[in-house]
């Protein structure tokens, strides 16, 4: 699928019958892109990250906020107003204000938190720094370093703490140089079920 344009030139906002197609195009155009000092590119991480959820039977949402976790580094493909003008540049909380309209908070709480979670398992349980790759170690240091008390103490009220932190794991662990994943196509039908039963429930 390409990107649906207006008469104007600008990226038409997708539905939740075409999201999916959406974000598939943007994994096959984009997912080769670097990341960030990782040994692995963008659809790599996303593409392993899902499988890791996926092989401990992970409920759909969970497998779906894994592959999803780091579409904010591509929220410049979506229309302006899928963000409501609102600029931010800090990725987590972009992507899961681009899903908000498509996908349960579930979902949308694992991407919106997944920066913050690495910030609090730093405070929380300090053998999880040993966990971190050269490149994240630098990122936690622009990103805060560990939480402070009362942030830990605010983070722990979210009602899916659990299910961030368990993303957070399979994000961290996501970054192995030539494993193979399935591609997009596999989770595309898991990723239109949530999707529909949100919409549904909505």
């Amino acid at each position: 699928m390409t990107r649906a344009s207006s008469d104007n030139g600008t990226v038409a906002q997708p539905t939740a019958d075409t999201i999916v197609a959406f974000i598939g195009d943007i994994f096959a155009r984009r997912g080769a892109e670097a990341y960030l000092g990782e040994a692995v590119t963008m659809s790599e991480h996303m593409y392993q990250a899902a499988q890791l959820a996926e092989q401990v039977g992970a409920s759909d949402e969970l497998v779906a906020a894994a592959l999803l976790h780091d579409i904010g580094h591509f929220t410049n493909e979506f229309p302006d107003d899928a963000m409501d003008q609102d600029i931010d540049n800090q990725h987590e909380s972009a992507g899961a204000r681009v899903l908000a309209a498509y996908f349960p908070s579930l979902v949308t709480d694992c991407v919106r938190h997944h920066v913050a979670a690495k910030r609090y398992l730093c405070a929380k349980r300090p053998k999880y720094f040993d966990r971190l790759s050269s490149a994240s170690v630098h990122s936690l240091r622009l990103q805060g370093g560990p939480m402070s008390s009362e942030e830990m103490a605010e983070f722990e009220k979210n009602p899916h703490l659990e299910a961030i932190l368990q993303v957070r794991y399979w994000d961290e662990a996501a970054k192995v140089a030539g494993k193979e994943t399935p591609g997009f196509a596999h989770y595309a039908p898991l990723l239109r079920s949530v999707v529909a039963t949100h919409a549904a429930a909505s």
